[in-house]
């Protein structure tokens, strides 16, 4: 599948290599106020409900237990970043429903 592109520019900073602010730069931005941060490229954010991103079950609903996977499965999950155990959960609650079809 292609992705569209949005016109977003993303960069990537490698840990490896951070970037170094010259003396002159620094004591600039330390120096600069709330006041002369230019905002002109970010849209106004009025009255705005911000929420987590992609709640897939109430916080309410879950229960804490111990589960024992599959090192690879752990680790295929893992790998997909933050919020991990909510995705195994969503791809259980998909089994779930499937098979609830099923009967």
């Amino acid at each position: 599948m292609r992705e569209k592109h949005t016109g977003t520019v993303k960069y990537r900073l490698d840990p490896n290599k951070p970037v170094r602010l010259s003396p002159q730069e620094k004591a600039r931005l330390l120096k600069m106020t709330d006041r002369e941060i230019d905002y002109s490229d970010i849209p106004p954010q009025r009255k705005v409900n911000w929420t987590r991103p992609g709640a897939l079950v109430p916080t309410e609903n879950k229960q804490q237990i111990t589960l024992r996977l599959d090192a690879d499965v752990l680790g295929f999950f893992k790998k997909t970043g933050k919020r991990y155990q909510s995705r195994i959960n969503a791809a259980l609650r998909e089994y779930v429903e499937e098979h609830k079809r099923a009967v």
